[in-house]
């Protein structure tokens, strides 16, 4: 298959500034780019799309630049309801520096077509006003900027002029992309398509005889309708501090069985074969979640490494075999941070402590739960009403475990 061929059936080109001549162009090795703006001071999973084309397009010898937007975040992409904050220079440059540190681990800085990393701080930075209004300004038509998405989407609730000059500043980028490192290709996503064609068509007009291109991919959505990237409301980031190797597994562990195999297609780097073999897995055996392992294996060490990896299914498997002697101190309060929990001082009863963090109704049931075989503490099975929780008995003398059944856990948390 070839390559585009292959993007196609991933689902990863949604528009094409001109497809055939794309195609004979990927025949020869280019130099393509994909800008990512450092609005926070990490990557999530929505970005993670373009970040691995650049990998896709680098395997296949062509030159990836990986462009931070150390100026263009000064201003923001615009939203399609409201203005961004505008974050001072310091903010950006303090999210850009750990942004840089993730970009440069995804692709490969060795070899004849190894990794260019910038910053358009670098050269937006330097243009006065006078020549931004004459030397680029005059190229852009202001009814044609209107009927950009990104821009006519606010027109009924109102853009800044900052914003306004967002597209502006994103095709200067790929003028000087063009002249000084003879960067071809402009890839994004398809939110993205009314500022790469502003670039190719600032090239077109400004550069005699010049022939650029422009790629979108589809964002990604899951087919329940919910936000892809978001787990319980909160970002799925890069950033090991802000998102652990576990719960980033664990997210992935979790994508239905409807979203998974496209999943695999847009953000694994498995073959078509070992795709297609993994949905007939999802068809005849869901139950084993063959394509969700798969899924999570590849992104968790791509993202985290093999360390992070090993980390995240080592948690995993804990709920399972019980073993929470096993996990260090940092895994086990990250397998718990999302268990509910009680605090004592240093002791208490289990029965007490079960009617307490709300795990049983009444002392009743949590009678009947002790008895009748259905609580284990720290993977043991307790019996015995009088059984006491003690921090001497704790793991690290901080953590108790405490398991209702097969799938309901509670922690007890030790303040002394």
């Amino acid at each position: 298959m070839e390559f585009f061929d292959e993007l196609k059936w991933r689902g990863l080109v949604k528009d094409v500034t001109d497809e055939e001549g794309f195609i004979e162009r990927l025949k020869n090795p280019l130099v393509l780019y994909c800008g990512f703006d450092p609005t926070a001071d990490s990557l999530h999973i929505g970005g993670l799309q373009q970040l691995l084309l650049l990998k896709r397009y680098q395997k296949q010898g062509h030159t990836p630049i990986a462009l931070l937007g150390g100026a263009t975040g000064m201003i923001g992409d615009p939203r399609p309801t409201t203005e961004r904050k505008l974050l001072t220079l310091e903010e950006i440059v303090e999210n850009g520096k750990k942004i840089r540190v993730q970009l440069d681990k995804f692709l490969s800085s060795e070899g004849p077509n190894a990794l260019i990393s910038l910053n358009n701080f670098d050269w937006l930075s330097k243009i006065d006003l006078l020549s931004f209004l004459r030397d680029y300004g005059k190229f852009f038509n202001v009814n044609y900027m209107i009927s950009k998405e990104t821009i006519s989407s606010r027109l009924d609730t109102g853009i800044s002029y900052t914003e306004f000059t967002y597209t502006i500043l994103q095709a200067i980028d790929f003028l000087h992309l063009y002249k000084h490192y003879n960067c071809e290709l402009q890839i994004g996503g398809s939110d993205q398509w009314g500022n790469l064609t502003s670039g190719t068509e600032l090239i077109r007009k400004s550069v005699e005889n010049s022939k650029v291109f422009g790629v979108t991919s589809p964002l990604i959505t899951n087919s329940d309708g919910t936000k892809f990237g978001k787990s319980e409301g909160k970002n799925i980031w890069l950033d090991a501090e802000k998102t652990s190797p576990y719960h980033f597994y664990q997210y992935w562990m979790n994508v239905s069985d409807a979203d998974v195999i496209d999943f695999l297609k847009r953000l694994s780097f498995l073959t078509k074969p070992e795709i297609e073999a993994l949905e007939e897995k999802v068809k005849t055996q869901a139950h084993l979640r063959e394509a969700q392992i798969a899924l999570a294996t590849e992104l968790t060490e791509l993202v985290h490494g093999v360390e992070g990896l090993e980390s995240a299914q080592k948690i995993t498997s804990v709920f399972f075999n019980g073993a929470w002697d096993s996990l260090s101190e940092s895994e086990l309060s990250v397998a718990l941070s999302d268990a509910p929990s009680l605090n004592l001082e240093s002791k208490g009863l289990l029965i007490d402590a079960l009617v307490e963090g709300k795990i049983c109704s009444s002392k009743r049931e949590a009678r009947e739960m002790i008895t009748g075989g259905s609580i284990t503490v720290n993977g043991t099975k307790v019996t015995s009403l009088e059984f006491e929780l003690s921090s001497t008995d704790a793991f690290f003398n901080k953590y108790t475990v405490i398991k209702k059944g097969k799938k309901t856990y509670f922690v007890v948390k030790f303040e002394g």
